[in-house]
C-alpha cells in the first residue's frame, strides 16, 4: 500500500500558492516547504509500558525562503489564513532588509546568488504492508509483552528485557517558481535489549530493526529472542582486552558506525565552507584501499533515510563519495553548493520546519566485495571479530576515530575461540584504517534505528552499514 498524502497540506495548497505568487512579485526567488509529520513510540520493559507521541518527529507547519539576489531569509510558521498573507509578507520583508545592516566588526557576510532551478513536477509515496495505527496500540503492546516475558524467562540472570518501536509518517510539499513537488513517506524501527547481571557486574546487549515501511518490521524481533539472551549472558564472562593494533573483522553494523561517524561527517560540505573538515584537502586523493567504494544518498538504498527530494527542493541523489579508494565528492545542501560552486547532492535536511537546513547524511554505506565472513576469519592468525556498536564520535577536522563496540570475539589460528572481550574502544587515524581494509564480504546490510544530531542538536533519521570488512584497527 502507498502512504497517503496529508489532507492538511491539500487543504492549504490554494493559500500557499497565493502566498508564493505574492512573494515572487517582490523577490527573484521564493519557495515554501510545507510539512505534516506524525510519529509514535511504543515501549515495554519489566516495570513499564507506554505509548506516546514522539515530540521530535511530530510537527505541522511551513517555512518560507526568499532571496533578493544577494541575501536569503527564512520564516517559519504553523498557521496560515487568508487574512494572514499580507502580514506574512511584511515579516519576511523585514528579515530580508535586516540582512543589509552592518555586520559586527571582524565578521564577513556570505553572499549567495539565486539558484538556477530546472522545472520539475513530482508526486511520490513509499510503500508499507502494515499500518501501525491500524494495527493498534493494544496489539503492539501485547506483542511486546509476549516478547518481554519470553526473554525474562530465559535465565534468572536476566534482569530486564526491553522492547520498543518508533514510527514516523510524513508528507512534505515543496513549491517554488519552477518546482511543485510532494512526497509521502513512512518508516518504522524496533529495539530488543537485554540486561543481565552476575554479582555486582551488569551487562547490556541490544539488537535493532528498521525498514522503509510499517509495522511489518516488528515480526523480525520474535526470532532473535533466544540469540540475544545468550549474547548478554556471554558478556557476563567477558574480559578486558590488552590495548594494541590487531587484525579485525567488523560486522556490518560496526562498519556502518565507522562509515557514518569516522568518515561521513567529514564529507558534509557545510563543514568545507566553515573550514572544519580535513576531507576538503583530499578530494581526488587516495583515502582508502582499492576495495572501498562509499555511497551516500536518499536514493542509494531503501531504508529509513530514503526520500524523493530534500528540504530545499533538490531531487534525491546517490552520491559516490569514495570510488575504489579515491575521495571523489562530498555531500551538500543547496546553500553550501552555492558557496562552493558545486551541484547540490540532495542532502539539505531539517529536523522540522522550525529548524534550518544543514548538510546531513542519509543512507551511508560501503559497497560489498567478493569475500566471505568465513574466509576472513580463516585468514587471521590472531585478532578479533567486532560486533554490537555502542557509540561513536566524529572528528572531521583531524580525521581521528573514537568508537565503542560491545563485543570483540577472539580469533586464533583462523578460528573463533569462544573468548569474548568487552567493552572495546576503537581509535586511530581514519585514512590509516580505511587503507588497511584487505577483505570485504559480498552482502551489504544497512540499519537505521538511530538518529544523527548536528547544529544545536537537531536530529534527522539516518541509516548506515556495509559488508563485513577486514582491517587493522587499534583497540583498547
Amino acid at each position: 500500500m502507498k502512504v497517503q498524502e496529508s489532507l492538511f497540506i491539500q487543504k492549504k495548497k490554494p493559500l500557499l500558492k497565493k502566498l508564493l505568487d505574492m512573494l515572487l512579485e517582490r523577490y527573484p526567488y521564493a519557495s515554501i516547504l510545507a510539512e505534516d509529520a506524525k510519529s509514535g513510540n511504543y515501549s515495554v520493559s519489566r516495570k513499564n509500558m507506554s505509548v506516546s507521541e514522539a515530540k521530535r518527529g511530530t510537527s505541522r507547519g511551513f517555512v518560507v525562503k526568499v532571496s533578493d539576489g544577494k541575501h536569503y531569509a527564512e520564516y517559519s510558521f504553523n498557521q496560515i489564513a487568508e487574512q494572514d498573507l499580507d502580514d506574512l509578507c511584511a515579516r519576511i520583508a523585514e528579515l530580508v532588509e535586516s540582512s543589509d545592516k552592518v555586520m559586527p566588526e571582524g565578521l564577513c557576510e556570505s553572499e549567495y546568488h539565486v539558484p538556477a532551478e530546472e522545472k520539475a513536477e513530482f508526486c511520490g509515496s513509499t510503500d508499507y504492508e502494515i499500518d501501525p495505527e491500524t494495527l493498534g496500540d493494544d496489539a503492539i503492546l501485547a506483542h511486546f509483552v509476549k516478547i518481554r516475558d519470553e526473554g525474562l524467562a530465559f535465565s534468572e540472570k536476566i534482569l530486564d528485557c526491553q522492547v520498543s518501536a518508533s514510527y514516523q509518517r510524513y508528507t512534505k510539499l515543496f513549491w517554488s517558481r519552477d518546482r511543485m513537488m510532494e512526497q509521502s513517506v513512512m518508516w518504522m524501527t524496533g529495539l530488543l535489549c537485554f540486561v543481565a547481571a552476575k554479582g555486582e557486574e551488569f551487562k547490556t546487549y541490544y539488537r535493532t530493526y528498521s525498514n522503509l515501511g510499517g509495522a511489518e518490521v516488528l515480526s523480525q524481533i520474535d526470532s532473535d529472542i533466544e540469540e540475544c539472551a545468550k549474547a548478554v549472558l556471554e558478556l557476563l564472562d567477558s574480559e578486558t582486552i590488552t590495548p594494541g593494533e590487531y587484525d579485525c573483522i567488523c560486522s556490518p553494523e560496526v562498519t556502518g558506525m565507522i562509515v557514518h561517524e569516522a568518515f561521513g561527517h567529514g564529507v558534509e560540505m557545510d563543514m568545507f565552507v566553515k573550514k572544519r573538515a580535513l576531507a576538503e584537502q583530499y578530494v581526488g586523493e587516495r583515502v582508502a584501499s582499492d576495495l572501498v567504494t562509499m555511497h551516500d544518498g536518499a536514493t542509494a538504498a531503501r531504508e529509513v533515510a530514503t526520500y524523493y527530494f530534500d528540504d530545499e527542493g533538490t531531487m534525491a541523489h546517490d552520491t559516490t563519495v569514495i570510488d575504489r579508494g579515491i575521495l571523489k565528492s562530498g555531500i551538500s545542501d543547496l546553500q553550501s553548493a552555492l558557496v562552493l560552486n558545486t551541484e547540490p547532492t540532495g542532502n539539505g535536511r531539517r529536523e522540522s520546519f522550525r529548524r534550518k537546513a544543514y548538510t546531513r547524511m542519509t543512507n551511508t554505506f560501503f559497497e560489498g566485495g567478493a569475500d566471505t565472513k568465513e574466509e576472513m576469519i580463516a585468514s587471521i592468525r590472531y585478532g578479533f571479530l567486532l560486533e554490537n556498536p555502542k557509540s561513536g564520535m566524529e572528528d572531521p577536522k583531524n580525521w581521528g576515530i573514537q568508537c565503542m563496540v560491545n563485543i570483540a570475539r577472539e580469533i586464533r589460528d583462523g578460528r573463533l575461540t569462544g573468548k569474548i572481550f568487552s567493552p572495546i574502544v576503537l581509535t586511530g587515524y581514519v585514512p590509516d584504517l580505511l587503507k588497511s581494509i584487505s577483505m570485504m564480504s559480498e552482502n551489504v546490510y544497512l540499519g537505521g534505528s538511530g538518529m544523527c544530531g548536528k547544529g544545536y542538536k537537531e536530529w534527522v533519521k539516518v541509516s548506515d552499514g556495509g559488508p563485513y570488512i577486514k582491517a587493522k584497527i587499534r583497540l583498547g
